[in-house]
């Protein structure tokens, strides 16, 4: 078989590079190992409820967003509906509850409300990210800062930078090994766009991807695992594949005029590529971290939680044993029982996620591989069933009545990220954000092979996922 593009990996990275070549007329093959397109964004139906895997809110979307560009290009805006998420989040810790607007002037003045002798670092804060792009390009060619630093340099009361701090888990789990510039773009998205929530959940943009590649004469295959590249030289030509889980099946072989890489960069140490080039990519990869996974806990509940006195769609509770933001990394590695977490209530936007009287919620923290590995089958069950009780206990507390209100739960750890995304150690974010990384050039790559998942320059999350395909797709373009 012979093709224009072949793409390996169906997270948001490779659909958005598929769509836009597909659209352009490039022929495409698309191959994904799970049985639905999207990776962490999709979703999986239990009893009468859809779980969103992975979205809690998209940022962005403003005029200035580059997805909107993106999305209106390839007709995504069309088919797909956005809902605009009513606040940032709620915030609690035991000593304050605080809801950040996502206006940013509004969330000025709320929080020099709440703390009056701040004001000068809040203004400064909100200068900060919602400028990212023009004061990273005046600051070109200075050492790289962390989050943590600049907080310090700016605040001095502990519970105003942990409020600021609410949505850390939204990109990495320590803010003093988190780049200040790229939290300032993402943060800054946040409050220049609002939060939105694809109705349906976010299989519905994965889904329309997926279908818009084969409308404009592309092929998915899911279900279907890339074991190896082919090369002819130097370049990168093919593929060799097979149905995922098979492994008596003989391979498949696919050839293409260019490769996008959808799955992890650490993936190709796994290839028969060159060994020079697989020497290199070893020394590129060792001096990268990879990021942090997530836990997740879905819910399934009788009523909408506005029943029970449920008014915000994301809270975001961290433990009063954090008490600064050198306690955060710690806690996000300690016992559950104490674990920072986020809680998000669907059942505040019109969703469809359940049905008419029931709502969907998701309760997700960042987790790593080791807490669970070891485990036998028993015990790692008895473990999640252990922590899913944990955090209802904690959300009861937070919302009366949330225990009678679930109707089903089930919980996803780390181990679950690893299995359905093939990330090493689960990281649902590629390579961590540090200020080490954000400097570092681009990984290297081989003629005919393009990368176009979270682990490449841009980042991860949904928004650096769309912006690493389409980017890959322009270059193909271009030539």
């Amino acid at each position: 078989m012979n093709f224009d593009v072949i793409v390996v990996g169906g997270g948001l990275g490779g659909l958005t590079a598929g769509a836009k070549l597909a659209k352009e007329g490039r022929k495409v093959l698309l191959l994904e190992q799970h049985d639905r397109p999207g990776g962490c964004a999709t979703t999986f139906k239990r009893k009468d409820f859809i779980m969103e895997v992975g979205l809690h809110e998209m940022d962005g979307l403003d005029a200035r967003d580059m997805k909107t560009r993106i999305f209106r290009d390839l007709g995504v805006f069309d088919e797909v509906t956005f809902l605009k998420v009513p606040e940032f989040y709620r915030f609690v810790n035991g000593r304050y509850e605080f809801v950040m607007p996502h206006d940013p002037e509004l969330a000025i003045s709320s929080l020099i409300e709440v703390f009056p002798s701040e004001e000068e670092g809040i203004r400064a804060y909100f200068e900060r990210i919602m400028n990212a792009r023009k004061v990273i390009k005046e600051t070109a060619g200075e050492p790289e800062g962390n989050v943590g630093d600049y907080l310090d340099s700016i605040i001095r009361d502990e519970d105003l930078k942990l409020i600021l701090l609410g949505n850390l888990g939204y990109f990495h789990d320590d803010p003093y090994t988190l780049s200040l510039n790229y939290y300032s773009v993402a943060q800054g998205s946040y409050f220049s766009g609002g939060g939105n929530f694809i109705q349906g959940g976010s299989q519905v943009l994965s889904n329309f991807l997926a279908d818009s590649i084969e409308k404009n004469g592309g092929k998915v295959l899911l279900k279907h695992l890339v074991t190896n590249l082919l090369m002819e030289g130097q370049r990168v030509t093919g593929v060799e594949y097979r149905p995922a889980g098979k492994d008596d099946q003989g391979s498949i072989q696919a050839f293409g005029n260019e490769i996008v890489l959808n799955a992890s960069i650490p993936s190709l140490l796994n290839f028969s590529l060159p060994n020079a080039y697989l020497e290199n990519l070893k020394k590129e990869v060792s001096v990268r971290d990879i990021g942090a996974s997530l836990l997740t806990v879905y819910f399934g509940f009788n009523k909408s939680l506005k029943e029970i006195g449920s008014g915000n769609y994301s809270y975001f509770l961290y433990d009063p044993s954090v008490n600064s933001q050198s306690d955060i990394k710690e806690n996000n590695s300690g016992a559950f029982e104490q674990r920072s977490f986020t809680f998000v209530d669907y059942g505040q936007v019109d969703s469809r996620l359940a049905p008419e009287g029931k709502s969907v919620g998701a309760v997700c923290c960042i987790d790593y591989p080791d807490q669970w590995n070891g485990l036998s089958k028993e015990e790692y069950r008895q473990k999640k069933e252990h922590v899913a009780q944990l955090f209802i206990d904690r959300l009861e507390s937070l919302i009366p009545g949330f225990r009678d209100a679930v109707e089903f739960y089930e919980v996803g750890t780390s181990l679950t990220v690893e299995r359905y995304t093939l990330n090493p150690e689960g990281a649902v974010y590629g390579f961590a954000q540090s200020p080490k990384r954000v400097v570092l050039d681009e990984i290297s790559s081989l003629p005919g092979l393009h990368f176009a998942s979270a682990w490449s320059k841009i980042g991860g999350g949904f928004s650096g996922a769309i912006f690493n395909g389409y980017m890959a797709a322009i270059k193909i373009l271009r030539g």
